[in-house]
């Protein structure tokens, strides 16, 4: 079964993530210091890329299964609310959620389709639940594991549990969401903060070249590389701004 906290790059994606890295690497290095050694000095950076565009993607994953949990626990309380049993709308809600979805390939059906049969074997729902939130890495499916296992162990009214728990982390995955669709433009700002100064470098290089002179060498040297430097440091800094998590 998929562990969604770890995204496993195939052959193909890592060999395009190392192209990429290498190339970004060189670029950047050929537009601050405009000599070829200095860019290929930089270019086997490259070989770190690869780990960031896996998290990168899984982070895409995991998004998109967030969504779909989203829809998932409104189709659940909506089940509960019709008066059927948690094993039996946990039974039909991959069904409700494929007419939701309309994506009978999404993660989400799986993990549903392979709950579904581990009940069908005998298998505690609790026990698939918390699997199941284990290797999505998803807060609100560990909540509502928690809190699953929690009122079944008390002995409560345990549909009414799990409907009000699936309404409670459906509101507050989209506040979320809204939170996510305020600060979209802000990273879109941050990105393109990140990428200006390589273009205003490059841009001095190409239509003043002589105003640039100085820099290529001497302490100009030294002084690019500590500009780059702390580049980096913003970068970096700027994108840790800007993950933002309720």
């Amino acid at each position: 079964m998929t562990d969604y906290r770890v995204y496993r790059l195939s052959n193909g994606e890592k060999s395009w993530a190392i192209a990429l890295g290498c190339t970004i690497g060189f670029a950047a290095a050929w537009l601050f210091y405009r000599h070829a050694i200095a860019g290929l000095l930089a270019a086997p950076l490259g070989l770190l890329y690869p780990r960031y565009y896996a998290k990168l993607l899984g982070g895409k994953r995991q998004y998109k299964l967030r969504l779909q949990f989203k829809e998932a626990l409104h189709a659940l309380s909506s089940l509960l609310s019709a008066g059927r049993s948690v094993e039996n709308a946990m039974h039909a809600l991959d069904k409700e959620l494929l007419l939701l979805l309309g994506d009978s390939r999404s993660d989400l059906l799986a993990e549903l389709r392979i709950i579904s049969i581990r009940l069908q074997n005998g298998e505690p729902i609790e026990v698939a639940l918390q699997d199941f939130a284990a290797r999505s890495g998803l807060e609100e499916a560990r909540s509502f594991a928690e809190v699953f296992v929690i009122g079944k162990r008390a002995g409560g009214d345990l549909v009414d549990i799990v409907r009000r728990t699936s309404q409670l982390i459906g509101e507050k995955m989209e506040v979320e969401i809204e939170v996510d669709v305020l600060v979209a433009q802000k990273k879109f700002e941050a990105r393109m903060m990140m990428v200006m100064p390589f273009a205003f470098v490059g841009f001095l290089g190409l239509m003043a070249p002589d105003y640039m002179e100085p820099l290529h060498r001497g302490i100009g040297l030294l002084l690019l590389t500590v500009c780059l430097a702390l580049l980096l440091v913003c970068c970096r800094w700027i994108m840790r701004l800007m993950d933002i998590r309720l």
